[in-house]
This record gives C-alpha cells, sequence and structure tokens, in this order.
C-alpha cells in the first residue's frame, strides 16, 4: 500500500482540535500506541499495540506489524507500507527472533477529513506532534493528494512549529544519544 505523510512539532494542541472541528474532521479514536522498532537492514520494521477508544467510549486491543520504507525529508513524503498479523510476520521474517532497536509510546488523537487521516500525538518523552496520512488507492491520485496536502499543512500552520524529516524511533534514539553523552 502506499500512502502520503507529513509530520511537524505541533505547538498548539488545542488549536490543532479546534481546527479538525473547523474543516469537519471527526475524532474517530483516541489510542494509546507501542511501537517496537527492530533492526531491520532495509527500511523500517515495528510490531504495533494499540488500545483503541472510539467516541462512544468503547475499547478495542490491537496488535500487527508495519513494514515501510520512505524518504526521510520534511516535505510530504510518499510511504510505501505493509500491515502483517504475526501469522503473516512470522511466514516472512521466520520465527527467530529479531532483535529490538527502540519503543516508542505514543497517545494519538485520531481525526478522520474524508480519507485523511490526522494525527495529534503526544510523544512519551518527545512532546506534542502533528501528522496527516493519505492513503493513495483508485479514488485518490497523486495530484489530489498533494492539493490535501497543501490546504491540509496551511489550515493547521497557526499550530505548528518545525516540520519533521524522520520518524519518532529516530528522533527518540537521538534525544536518547544526547542524554547519554550529557552524563557521561
Amino acid at each position: 500500500m502506499k500512502n502520503l505523510e507529513w509530520k511537524s512539532e505541533l505547538r498548539d494542541p488545542n488549536l490543532a482540535r479546534i481546527l479538525c472541528k473547523h474543516i469537519g474532521a471527526d475524532l474517530a479514536a483516541t489510542l494509546d500506541q507501542t511501537d517496537t522498532y527492530y533492526n531491520v537492514a532495509k527500511g523500517r520494521l515495528k510490531r504495533r499495540e494499540t488500545i483503541a477508544i472510539d467516541s462512544s467510549g468503547s475499547s478495542k486491543e490491537d496488535d500487527q506489524y508495519i513494514v515501510y520504507t520512505r524518504p526521510d525529508s520534511i516535505t510530504p513524503k510518499h510511504s510505501d507500507y505493509s500491515l502483517l498479523t504475526r501469522a503473516e510476520f512470522d511466514e516472512r521474517f521466520g520465527s527467530a527472533s529479531i532483535p529490538e532497536w527502540i519503543v516508542v509510546k505514543k497517545r494519538r488523537e485520531l481525526y478522520m477529513f474524508e480519507s485523511v487521516r490526522i494525527h495529534i500525538d503526544d510523544v512519551k518523552e518527545l512532546g506534542w506532534y502533528f501528522e496527516f496520512e493519505i492513503v493513495l488507492d483508485e479514488g485518490m491520485d497523486d495530484e489530489k493528494a498533494d492539493r490535501y496536502a497543501k490546504e491540509i499543512r496551511a489550515t493547521f500552520a497557526p499550530a505548528l512549529g518545525e516540520p519533521i524529516r524522520v520518524s519518532y524511533c529516530d528522533l527518540l534514539a537521538q534525544q536518547r544519544l544526547i542524554e547519554r553523552q550529557k552524563n557521561s
């Protein structure tokens, strides 16, 4: 599968929520996510454990593996990804243990605006971030996705900080390295 995604620091989560309401984006769920990243030769591999609480207060647990590749860039970037069950993961990677690299924990507010997933993320040890994902399929080509990306970035600009070119795992690894260097 393919999507177009973009991430930024989020200076004002409350303003971002107001802007979601303003454009008609609905809060689909609040997600507590634990992403365990593994050392792999190419791309990224993570196990995502999610507890989702929908607007009615019902909760649901989910556990999946996500394999993806995408460039590191501050502009919206295309990502190729696959969602795997545990059985599919074992079939693809074998049952031997793959070394874990880093664990990222976050609370994500998931808003849906048409086919766009808007994330307001509170990432443990890192702070607040804004992200959107636009799934590219028959109803969403590159041109339409680019147009949505520009509109969303412009709409949310008052709430945003600097764009982020890497994944949360990279930011957390970098922060921990800096902390170790300070303490040594």
